[in-house]
């Protein structure tokens, strides 16, 4: 390979990749917002996240809790990986 073409390789390929389709920053972002939802959700429900597995003697607002993170990931899935980032 001529490593003298290769910055010119490189710009032109930069300059073709202006957006990008996948969006990794802002379903990350959309994560940590439906995760700090979620711990809000456990708080007030008298729980902490991460502590409760979904049994039979499970409270329901706590299944609430897990049904609500569930659709906001979901959201984020559908949304924020599809969305252009420049």
């Amino acid at each position: 390979m001529n490593f003298k073409s290769f910055p010119a390789l490189l710009l032109t390929f930069i300059a073709c990749a202006a957006t990008v389709d996948a969006g990794p920053i802002a379903y990350g972002l959309c994560q940590t917002g439906c995760n700090a939802v979620v711990v809000a959700c456990y708080a007030a429900a008298g729980a902490t996240f991460g502590t409760i597995t979904a049994g039979v003697g499970t409270p329901a607002a706590i299944i609430a809790c897990n049904v609500a993170l569930g659709q906001c990931s979901a959201a984020c899935a559908t949304i924020a990986l599809f969305a252009p980032t420049p």
